[in-house]
């Protein structure tokens, strides 16, 4: 009997470790080559031959298609409706970094190991603490000193009250999530949700849309870069509530993420997804063999 019962407990943790192989494998997988579910993110990442100018490094695999690398591009995009000259013009040297990291952002199919659930109107996930290479958040830091800024957390805490338009709709004019809605000859395309002070007609629906940007919030004053951000890691760690962390490491060494690159070279940010997949998938593994080794000491415990 007791031989018999030891043999049920040996196939049982045999079976448990084989289990915890297979969810390891199966965890590093899902990290790789993946897209957000986040506002204009494709499904899943392929080709998009077009991808314009700073996006383009892309191009061979991307998550964003080229009308969200053509908005990235432009101040106050549809994308986020985010005004960079809140303060002033923004300079050229500075502004690029937030045009790559944008695209980083939008298109990028390598950030898998640090995709994190969130509940959020517009996004139902979000990056946390990406290691960007230590010369990507310094070159950032240093090219901005001189533009001008009023807050540190630039996900929220803004005024986007500005640019209030009185427009009528349709609410048959649904297309892709979005409504399209006109006032004389000019068209907005605006996200569900958004409307306000909302009054109902018979067959359509007249709002007060919001259309604006940000602005700097109420006593908010604006001051140079350095002011809100005196470190290259309190700009990359801050500004989008920790999306980043400042890696020590540099360009080239497979263990960080490099918001710069030469296509022609490859995609560096591949093996840095895999590498970190790896250890995520392993650290899992780990925990699992630790329980399947307990349960070898509890069975030879019972036997002896």
């Amino acid at each position: 009997m007791a031989h018999l019962m030891a043999g049920q407990w040996l196939l049982l943790l045999m079976w448990m470790a084989e289990c915890a192989q297979s969810r390891a494998t199966r965890a590093r997988t899902e990290l790789l080559n993946v897209c957000m579910d986040a506002k204009h993110h494709k499904e899943k990442p392929g080709p998009e031959d077009k991808l314009h100018d700073q996006c383009s490094p892309w191009k061979t695999n991307a998550c964003c298609s080229t009308n969200t690398s053509q908005e990235a591009h432009k101040d106050i995009s549809y994308l986020y409706r985010f005004n960079w000259n809140h303060c002033g013009t923004m300079t050229p040297e500075c502004k690029r970094h937030f045009i790559q990291d944008t695209c980083l952002y939008e298109c990028s199919p390598n950030l898998g190991p640090w995709i994190q659930q969130v509940d959020q109107s517009w996004r139902k996930e979000r990056i946390l603490d990406v290691p960007l290479c230590k010369e990507d958040c310094v070159l950032w830091w240093e090219d901005c000193k001189s533009s001008f800024t009023c807050k540190s957390n630039w996900h929220k805490g803004w005024n986007w009250t500005s640019g209030k338009e009185w427009v009528e709709w349709d609410r048959h004019l649904k297309v892709q999530g979005r409504w399209s809605c006109s006032r004389y000859v000019k068209i907005w395309d605006f996200e569900v949700g958004i409307t306000r002070d909302s009054v109902r007609h018979s067959d359509s629906q007249s709002s007060i849309i919001y259309i604006g940007h940000n602005e700097c919030p109420v006593g908010a004053s604006c001051h140079p870069f350095t002011f809100y951000f005196p470190t290259p890691a309190v700009l990359c760690e801050k500004i989008w509530s920790h999306s980043y962390k400042l890696s020590n490491y540099s360009r080239g060494s497979g263990r960080c993420i490099q918001m710069w690159f030469d296509p022609a070279q490859g995609n560096p940010n591949e093996e840095v997804a895999r590498f970190y997949a790896e250890v995520m998938s392993g650290a899992g593994l780990r925990e699992a063999w630790l329980l399947v080794c307990s349960l070898s000491l509890v069975l030879f415990w019972v036997l002896s």
